[in-house]
């Protein structure tokens, strides 16, 4: 099952209009919860891949605010989320929640993290399930993206299509880079064969926001190893509602391997460099 499709077969009570509108209340409402709650001093609540892969009690109050939310709008729906795993369900719905898309930017206070709110139909996995509707809030600025499969893009309600540069070298480019030390260490040979053919790279530790920015024109192309489902599951389809292309390296759909957003031409191009450098391997 590929991860976007125009015209998505859904139950007789759903409709993509109504999932998109509680995507985007989800991500609001959790997100003031975020903002508001945020004290001076955040503290560590628990780590999860390494030391420096932190979770905070916020994102444990997120999420389960979004769990809440989603069981008293629609208790038939299961929800996958970053902090409690999956819940099932009985519709052939899963809601797909990030509480927080950039914990240790919150936990610094720099001002890039997010709510991520998707609704997806087949498998939690990017490359086979079909994502109906998202929405991505960013906290600081409050700025809402969402989209509806086949129905476009938005940026607090103004509809967005991407531009694309002439060439691979006028492009600004975000990327990302995990916690293992084996990965980083990957990645960093990686960055050495991207940046000198860019632009310029920018690391701004949110990929929901990232491949927002892609829909928005803020960066002209992404890409990552390593996201999980509920890091790319809106904003992914933000992108490609707004015309982006997003697919992982060697014919395969975006996903932990490897997920590359932004005009088709150019990640075309960055695809290719990607593929020569490995990127989607960590030796």
């Amino acid at each position: 099952m590929h991860s976007f499709i125009d015209d998505p077969r859904l139950p007789d009570d759903v409709t993509v209009p109504a999932l998109r509108e509680l995507a985007e209340r989800l991500a609001r409402s959790a997100g003031e919860l975020v903002r508001t709650g945020r004290p001076d001093q955040v503290v560590v609540a628990s780590t999860k891949s390494t030391a420096t892969d932190v979770v905070t009690r916020m994102d444990a109050d997120s999420e389960a605010l979004l769990r809440r939310e989603i069981a008293a709008a629609r208790p038939d729906d299961a929800i996958l989320g970053e902090e409690e795993g999956t819940s099932a369900g009985t519709s052939g719905i899963t809601w797909v929640v990030d509480p927080i898309d950039g914990t240790v930017n919150y936990l610094y206070g720099v001002a890039s993290y997010a709510v991520s709110v998707a609704a997806v139909v087949g498998p939690p996995d990017p490359a086979r399930w079909t994502v109906l509707a998202g929405a991505v809030h960013s906290v600081v600025d409050g700025r809402t993206w969402t989209a509806g499969a086949g129905a476009g893009a938005t940026l607090d309600g103004a509809p967005l299509r991407i531009g694309e540069p002439d060439e691979l070298a006028q492009c600004l480019v975000g990327t990302g880079f995990g916690y293992d030390p084996v990965r980083r260490r990957a990645q960093a040979r990686v960055l050495v064969e991207v940046l000198p053919r860019v632009r310029d790279i920018r690391r701004l530790g949110s990929a929901a926001i990232d491949l927002c920015l892609v829909a928005s024109g803020e960066l002209d192309l992404y890409y990552e190893r390593g996201l999980n489902p509920w890091d790319m599951a809106a904003g992914a389809l933000v992108a490609h509602e707004a015309g982006a292309r997003v697919t992982g390296l060697r014919g395969a759909e975006a996903g932990h391997d490897m997920t590359v957003a932004g005009g088709p031409a150019r990640v075309a191009e960055l695809v290719d460099l990607l593929e020569r450098a490995g990127a989607d391997s960590d030796a």
